[in-house]
């Protein structure tokens, strides 16, 4: 099982593709405030960590982690569980979706791709100064190391939660082959 670990500032030379091996599109400018919604969720939170999160297709029980100072529930969550959740999710899709166009076919099975994400929350309660660290392990089945590091850095540019989180939350990302 060969592994590599990708950080956000040396991302390129880390997985030593050249500018001409990946077609990446030109920076984009997406305009947030003025681009057309293509899909809204909502949620509604009571109770902040302690409490429950009601949504369209979602109802969530929360309780606060034990290293936080709280029970930790057993059946419950927090909100770094569905932050990872998340953002494992969507940028699984991403991988899927730039695939095809660095001509690279991902399985079809799910269990042969597989993305496991950390969130950690750091930094100090007391200071009231925290904020998030991701690790991402990506495992997929039937790539070549080359191709699933071309995969990921191009999921990276398009993911919304990569993008959402570039120079704002480091972010490591972990390749590895099945």
């Amino acid at each position: 099982m060969a592994s590599r670990t990708i950080t956000p500032m040396l991302l390129r030379n880390a997985l030593r593709v050249s500018p001409r091996a990946v077609s990446s599109a030109p920076r984009r400018f997406l305009n947030t405030e003025t681009a057309p919604s293509l899909y809204t969720a909502q949620a509604k939170v009571v109770g902040a960590r302690v409490g429950h999160v009601d949504g369209e297709n979602l109802k969530v029980e929360l309780t606060m982690a034990k290293a936080l100072g709280g029970k930790g529930d057993a059946g419950k969550t927090n909100p770094e569980e569905l932050f990872a959740a998340g953002y494992g999710a969507c940028f699984q899709s991403a991988m899927n979706a730039v695939a095809p166009s660095l001509n690279i076919k991902m399985s079809a099975t799910p269990e042969d791709s597989i993305v496991e994400t950390k969130v950690h929350l750091v930094g100090s309660m007391k200071d009231l100064d925290m904020g998030l660290r991701v690790e991402m392990n990506v495992k997929v089945k039937g790539l070549s190391k080359e191709n699933l590091e071309k995969v990921v850095y191009k999921a990276r540019q398009v993911c919304p939660y990569s993008r959402a989180t570039k120079d704002n939350v480091y972010t490591t990302v972990t390749c590895e082959t099945m």
